[in-house]
């Protein structure tokens, strides 16, 4: 906790998946305050139709005990899109970010929940 997880059209390369997968578990930790040790970062390829044509996009899913509201939602749209601009191509309007926030008794970690 916290989890972003991407789903994406576009073909990564295996050297890229490591570094964007990084940036991903920082922009979670920084933008929700939890720590970096706590997160979890998922890269994975789909085949995606947005607006009813295919190409480069992505699906996030984020996910977090507590620290889901609209600034840290806002900063994580901002650093997301710019991070799949650069890195892969992907424009804004082809980017939709899911937010869940999750009871502690709800997720589960070692042999555990954290509520």
């Amino acid at each position: 906790m916290p989890l972003i997880r991407m789903e994406t059209s576009v073909n990564v390369p295996e050297e890229k998946k490591p570094e964007i997968v990084s940036v991903l578990s920082k922009i979670a930790a920084e933008a929700t305050g939890k720590p970096e040790t706590y997160v979890m970062a998922i890269l994975s390829e789909a085949a995606i139709s947005m607006a009813g044509k295919t190409g480069p996009a992505a699906f996030l899913d984020v996910r977090s005990i507590g620290s889901i509201n609209k600034q840290v939602n806002g900063r994580i749209c901002e650093e997301v899109a710019a991070l799949l601009k650069n890195s892969l191509g992907i424009p804004g309007e082809r980017i939709y970010i899911s937010f869940t926030d999750v009871k502690g008794v709800n997720w589960g970690w070692n042999g555990s929940t954290f509520g």
